[in-house]
């Protein structure tokens, strides 16, 4: 019977250090290796036993769990958000600490599957990104007209064949020099978010589960482009609840002294839970994306369109028909 072992890694970009422990919780292995992915295979195939491996969430994540999910039994990219910060911190405690949580089950995983969906989750990175810089640049351009109290609401300031007669709006030669830069910054962005569009609608439109999404109200093709991108597959939630918190749209409750001893018997109190609104904890663009299509529509069909309806989850579960979530799954 093979011996597992449990593989802590605290991933910079230069460097990664690399601890070791076995089933006793000894550290057998402490290394510090180049962070190349070939290294990283060289030193796990030195190892022998069954490898379980664990490295906090960061910008390599994606690349390292993608180079060695097929390489070891198990890799976890856990939040480091949810693991308490030690009195003593630097490189070798934190991978020591990381083999010694995963070896005790004590990690938050992140879900980091799905494969097949990295082109169009980096066609939706690039979409938003220049979405935010195009509004970004709009928005520093009406505030230079604000700033000399020219009112210029709506979308007539942006238009190319009204742009002479604003510029003349400004009297100070430096401020019309700064507007004339905004307007070729986004004639510059303009094309280039059009495009990434195109792109990131064309590659959705291969996935089945899009034909399905496209038919809950005030869903178009952008939005079910960046909701498949995010979420992915549904099966990566037990029930429509995590959902719900995972795009920002989750009731935070807290209460203390929940039961109590009544003659000889252990009740529940009366004590009301106290509300706390909206969990904080979420994906911001999905909460983004349903609050704007909350703002288009009535309440009756925002709750169908937050729950899915089962049609995202019909879609996809033929591509997983083993799933032990298959039958916990409902929208």
């Amino acid at each position: 019977m093979s011996e597992n072992k449990y593989i802590g890694m605290d991933v910079h970009q230069g460097s990664t250090v690399v601890a070791v422990r076995d089933e006793s919780g000894k550290v057998v292995i402490q290394s510090i290796l180049e962070t190349e992915g070939g290294t990283l295979l060289q030193f796990l195939d030195g190892l022998s036993g069954t490898l379980h491996v664990a490295f906090e969430e960061g910008v390599s994540a994606q690349w390292l769990h993608d180079l060695l999910v097929r390489q070891v039994a198990r890799v976890v990219v856990c939040d480091p958000r949810k693991i308490a910060a030690s009195v003593k911190k630097n490189d070798q405690v934190d991978a020591r600490k990381l083999a010694e949580l995963l070896r005790a089950g004590q990690l938050s995983p992140v879900y980091h599957g799905e494969s097949g969906l990295h082109l169009l989750k980096e066609l939706a990175r690039s979409y938003l990104a220049l979405s935010k810089d195009t509004t970004r640049v709009m928005n520093r351009l009406k505030s230079v007209y604000r700033s000399r109290a020219i009112r210029c609401a709506g979308q007539r300031v942006y238009s190319q064949g009204g742009r002479e007669a604003w510029l003349e709006r400004l009297l100070e030669r430096a401020a019309r020099r700064r507007a004339e830069r905004l307007y070729e910054q986004l004639d510059f962005l303009q094309p280039l978010r059009r495009k990434a569009r195109q792109e990131l609608v064309g590659e959705s439109g291969k996935h089945s589960a899009a034909a399905r999404l496209r038919e809950i109200p005030f869903l178009g093709p952008v939005r079910v482009a960046v909701l498949i991108s995010i979420v992915q597959t549904p099966m990566r939630f037990r029930n429509k609840r995590q959902f719900w918190s995972y795009i920002g749209l989750g009731i935070e409750s807290r209460i203390t002294g929940e039961y109590e001893l009544v003659g000889g018997q252990i009740q529940r109190t009366k004590r009301r839970v106290a509300i706390r609104g909206l969990n904080h904890n979420h994906h911001p663009e999905l909460k983004r994306l349903f609050k704007s299509a909350a703002t288009e529509t009535a309440p009756g069909r925002v709750l169908g369109a937050i729950g899915l309806r089962a049609r995202y989850s019909k879609a996809c579960v033929p591509r997983w028909p083993d799933s032990p979530w298959r039958a916990s799954w409902r929208p």
